[in-house]
């Protein structure tokens, strides 16, 4: 049996760690002895070398044009470069010519893009970096863009959250190819997680926003994080900084993409994803201590933004049971 091809699309404008993410893990498991082992290309639609967003040049080993084989594995990188990509008729119509002779299609990070605009995503559920998440979405109505998850399978194609979140996709190719211990001694050799579940989150509310440099919108993050189980309506926040409710809505909008409400959703799901997997609290009392109103709320909330009842979540996740 011949090697399994894997071919990593590049353009000017990629981010290097997408690209070393993807082809470091399948190089690693090769080194393992993976039979049969990954043939890994970077192509480009001109070849030669691609620049990556920090400068860097890369050696490309194929134009996309000469591929014209069944391959195993077409992976799209993500880049500062690929709005710029997904208008680039050549490389889009190549990408859909190349995905129609793989076994299974993938992007990474905002490589999502390139996959919407060439069509592969439309009715599908799909991720990308939770900061162009909603950019994808306004653009590729079509599209059913989670921000949330690490990693999304749908089907034969796969779509990947910010960066590094490469890793933990080709570590589930990995395992879907060659089997679990193979993928462990993968994570064991690279120094990283075993496999963090395609269903988390992509980061934690800490790391997810930035420090607000205006200051009511600092405030308000400040008070929510450290009050969850208070009343954090738009109509009591606003009364807390002392302004009017659609000023605040307004300034969170501006300097965190999301409203007051979306906001607090989202700091009291975090929250709770973190309890369940470093915790034993039961459900109930860490619904409390969130904010939510019953432990059924607590459910219906996490079911629909990671697709699996926290119960699930703190299996998969590896929850404390001390």
């Amino acid at each position: 049996m011949g090697p399994r091809v894997v071919v990593v699309v590049g353009y000017d404008g990629i981010e290097l760690v997408d690209v070393a993410c993807v082809t470091s893990g399948f190089v690693h498991a090769n080194r393992l002895g993976a039979a049969p082992a990954y043939e890994v290309l970077l192509a480009t639609t001109t070849g030669g070398t691609s620049r990556t967003d920090n400068g860097i040049d890369i050696s490309v080993h194929r134009r996309l044009d000469t591929i014209t084989s069944p391959i195993d594995t077409l992976v799209i990188s993500g880049g500062l470069g690929h709005q710029a990509a997904a208008a680039d008729r050549l490389l889009v119509g190549q990408v859909r010519r190349v995905a129609a002779l793989a076994r299974r299609v993938a992007s990474v990070c905002t490589g999502a893009t390139v996959l919407a605009a060439a069509g592969l995503l439309d009715g599908r559920r799909a991720t990308t970096h939770w900061f162009y998440a909603e950019d994808l979405a306004r653009r590729f109505p079509a599209v059913r863009v989670d921000p949330a998850p690490i990693y999304i399978r749908d089907g034969a194609i796969a779509t990947s959250g910010g960066v590094t979140a490469a890793l933990d996709l080709t570590l589930a190719f990995i395992e879907e190819d060659h089997g679990a211990e193979t993928a462990r001694r993968v994570a064991m050799g690279m120094v990283t997680y075993l496999q963090r579940p395609g269903n988390q989150s992509q980061m934690s509310m800490y790391t997810r926003l930035p420090r607000p440099e205006q200051v009511i919108v600092r405030r308000v993050v400040d008070h929510i994080l450290t009050h969850l189980a208070d009343d954090l309506t738009t109509v009591s926040l606003a009364r807390t900084v002392g302004v009017s409710e659609r000023h605040l809505s307004r300034l969170c909008t501006r300097h965190l993409g999301r409203t007051p409400a979306r906001l607090v959703r989202d700091a009291r799901l975090d929250a709770a994803a973190r309890l369940l997997t470093e915790t034993s609290e039961q459900t109930a009392g860490i619904a409390r201590t969130c904010g939510f109103a019953s432990g059924e709320s607590l459910r219906q909330a996490f079911s629909a933004r990671y697709g699996i009842s926290p119960t699930r979540f703190r299996a998969v996740n590896g929850g404390s049971r001390h």
